[in-house]
């Protein structure tokens, strides 16, 4: 059950995105386009989940035993940017066209704050193994939903009639407002 809440508490009371504002960047650049932000969201999902599990194993089976805690920041960004090169080289090869239309986001998954915000939450809270890795499934697929429901709202507002000085970067930035403000809400339901 606690496995569940965990999930729960980060895909959607503690977004990573629309409640503590981690990883905006690729959340306002990719959004445009819902089969990019679902392929951008997959990908992230996939860092993620490898990330809380790699630090996990960093931190409970090197830095805590052998007392240097003062490595983890950097532990940590070694394994997150040797990940999103992996999942690069890995897309690059698979789907050219995801590679293309993903373009310079892919690569900044490494410098997405959201992803070290996860695994230094993770070990803040002291989760176990299991914790650890629905922690970061859950971050991962509240980082998506964040994104396709940017995407798919910034989509149909295309065919509206958005006043002339609105239109772009203004209502997308109020658009993100109001989501955040929503996913505020879910503040305090569970402390997990």
């Amino acid at each position: 059950m606690t496995i569940l809440l965990v999930f729960i508490s980060a895909a959607i009371v503690n977004n990573l995105v629309l409640a503590y504002f981690l990883g905006i960047c690729p959340f306002l650049g990719v959004s445009k386009r819902l089969d990019t932000a679902v392929n951008m969201g997959l990908a992230t999902t996939f860092v993620m989940t490898l990330a809380a599990v790699i630090t996990w194993l960093i931190n409970n089976l090197i830095l805590i035993p052998y007392n240097l805690p003062f490595l983890q920041n950097v532990s940590y960004i070694i394994t997150i940017a040797s990940l999103v090169q992996l999942v690069e080289m890995f897309i690059r090869k698979t789907s050219p066209t995801l590679y293309r239309s993903l373009g310079i986001f892919l690569p900044l998954i490494v410098t997405n704050c959201a992803i070290l915000g996860l695994t230094l939450f993770a070990a803040l809270k002291e989760y176990s193994f299991m914790e650890s890795l629905f922690y970061g499934i859950g971050g991962g697929a509240g980082f998506t939903l964040a994104l396709v429901i940017m995407a798919g709202i910034r989509e149909e507002l295309e065919f509206a009639d958005v006043p002339k000085s609105l239109q772009g970067a203004p209502m997308t930035l109020l658009i993100a407002g109001m989501l955040s403000l929503a996913f505020m809400g879910f503040a305090g339901l569970l402390s997990v």
